[in-house]
């Protein structure tokens, strides 16, 4: 078989796999995988580095399906490919990270593929995908990542971190805001290593893009500061791989490529429509669709003889040399760069560096008191220079939320300066907890800030958070009744009982200074789990710990500040934070 006829053979078998696992769930969306075989069969078995073997090696091109309703586009490439299973300890488990009886059962309970890639449940998912807008997003992170870890770790003939990052879109995606908030910010840092690929087929839900999604996307995208380049047929490999090479010489600008394609492709009754998108095509629709692949109609979740053996020779032979030799370069820089090395070793590990609380403050009894974030800024400048991959930053409130780094040497992350450790968001919030995701997803410790009232807008990014059990920081100010001047749009009353409803999201609200400290002793110790810090803008007043309890306790989650005599009290008060 000639190695064109095995291309059309994997994109097919994706196709027919994703076709038959929505329509046996009875659930699920056909229609963009079966436009995008060809482009996710590309990108993976030609394009991207990424040992399926071991599936986190730090120098592995980064897949993001940003689009996560076609989830069945990962677990065909996932399984196809062979990709093995890691544990939430990184550790290979020498499984498969998804089977074929896990794509018969999609959408099922337990199964490992389900509705929408998952992060830790899936191994080779980047990110948790689903809610539109959020992959591409968490992408300018890992990019954000991308450069700040070459420019600090990478030395004259050492380039560890040398990656690029995918991230597959649709129209929803770049309709929702937090889209747009992310390519502005991305064109602005030119993050030059990350590629958006936009599945321009004019269809969503509702029906074509002429009712809802007009604009002339490659103009908004120029005018973000983007290289933009077009392929006008989503079947036309050559075409494709052509594209994601001119991507790969880009060293100025993120780049969109703006994928021209056909929902459905192939469904003689569905192909260009919206009835494609969301549901099953129907027995007879499925069977005359496989006809027109030239696929045995009645076969179901058929993997024709040689098309796995097509992806070991593809992805698996490249990844496993591309793997092997950052290995090897590893092995070299340790022996150049061995302080360097450690830290890489303890960063991936999510591991803290020997002495990280050292000289952070304690605060003495002050009836007057110190605001929680003044307190907070004091420890944040004390955690960044004891821990080097420690990095955040503000929404524009940096001034008043007290996030900025001061310490010499700690800089800005701009375009020119790549190893500064305050990052500036720009009044883009939703976007701002999303990168930190993409930056914690990197290994990297990083926090967020912008007052307590806002933090709605960054709800749905934190939210995924919790559910990938990141250990994201988030710092939100000005927490009550006490910013009283702005009024009741800046007055947050029902946020902190909505958060503390998050599952798996760690709120802390510290009543005085020494509790800013010991909170961020629990949180810088947390692996798994994401932490929000809401502190007060206003001077809380230092308790005097040689009479009350010790601040330590903050770690119980709860503690008895003062007791009653005798240990029988009347009545319990019971508060937070301010």
């Amino acid at each position: 078989m000639t190695d064109d006829a095995l291309d059309l053979l994997a994109i097919n078998t994706i196709r027919t796999l994703s076709i038959d696992a929505v329509q046996q769930a009875q659930s699920g969306h056909p229609g963009t995988p079966m436009a995008l075989a060809p482009l996710v069969y590309t990108l993976w078995n030609q394009v991207l580095n990424f040992d399926p073997e071991d599936p986190i090696w730090p120098g592995r091109d980064r897949f993001v399906l940003s689009n996560g309703h076609a989830s069945m586009l990962q677990w065909s490439v996932l399984f196809l490919s062979g990709t093995k299973a890691v544990n939430a300890d990184y550790e290979l488990v020498g499984q498969p990270a998804v089977t074929l009886d896990d794509i018969r059962r999609f959408r099922q309970f337990g199964s490992r593929a389900p509705g929408h890639p998952e992060y830790h449940w899936v191994s080779g998912v980047e990110t948790t995908t689903g809610p539109l807008g959020q992959g591409i997003a968490t992408s300018v992170g890992m990019a954000i990542a991308r450069k700040w870890l070459g420019s600090r770790y990478n030395q004259p003939g050492f380039d560890i971190f040398d990656y690029s990052i995918f991230a597959i879109c649709g129209d929803g995606c770049l309709m929702e805001g937090i889209g747009s908030e992310a390519a502005s910010l991305a064109g602005h840092l030119g993050l030059d290593d990350l590629c958006w690929i936009y599945d321009n087929n004019h269809i969503t839900i509702e029906g074509s893009t002429r009712i809802t999604f007009t604009e002339d996307v490659t103009a908004r995208f120029q005018g973000y500061g983007w290289n933009v380049l077009r392929v006008g047929d989503a079947n036309d490999i050559g075409r494709i791989r052509d594209a994601l090479e001119l991507f790969r010489h880009e060293t100025q600008r993120p780049t969109l490529i703006v994928l021209d394609s056909h929902i459905g492709y192939g469904s003689p009754h569905k192909q260009d429509t919206s009835a494609a998108h969301g549901e099953p095509l129907g027995e007879e629709e499925v069977r005359l669709t496989k006809l027109a692949y030239g696929w045995p109609p009645d076969a179901k979740f058929l993997v024709p003889e040689g098309v796995r053996e097509h992806f070991s020779a593809g992805i698996g032979a490249r990844g496993a040399a591309a793997h092997t030799a950052w290995k090897r370069l590893f092995a070299d820089y340790e022996k150049k760069h061995p302080a360097l090395a450690a830290e890489i070793d303890s960063m991936q590990r999510r591991e803290l560096p020997t002495g990280w609380d050292r000289n952070l403050p304690t605060f003495p009894a002050d009836a007057k008191g110190v605001a929680g974030r003044d307190a907070s800024g004091q420890v944040l400048n004390v955690l960044a220079q004891n821990i080097p991959w420690f990095l955040g930053g503000s929404a524009d409130l940096g001034p008043s939320n007290k996030t900025t780094l001061k310490f010499a040497g700690a800089g800005d992350f701009q375009p020119e300066s790549p190893s500064g450790r305050n990052l500036h968001f720009g009044i883009r919030e939703h976007a701002m907890a999303a990168i930190v995701n993409g930056l914690s997803l990197s290994k990297i410790r990083a926090f967020g800030a912008t007052f307590f009232i806002f933090s709605d807008y960054a709800r749905p990014a934190i939210r995924l958070s919790a559910l990938m059990e990141l250990p994201a920081i988030f710092v939100f100010t000005h927490d009550a009744m006490g910013d009283g001047e702005d009024g009741p749009t800046h007055q947050p009353v029902e946020q902190l009982i909505s958060w503390r409803a998050v599952p798996g999201l760690v709120v802390i609200r510290p009543g005085d200074a020494n509790e800013v400290v010991e909170a961020y002793r629990v949180i810088l110790e947390l692996k798994h789990k994401p932490a929000m810090l809401v502190l007060s803008r206003q001077p809380l007043p230092t308790l005097d710990r040689g009479r009350y309890a010790p601040a330590a306790g903050l770690a119980r989650g709860a503690y008895v500040v003062a007791d009653a005599p005798g240990g029988s009290p009347e009545l319990i008060l019971i508060g937070t934070g301010s």
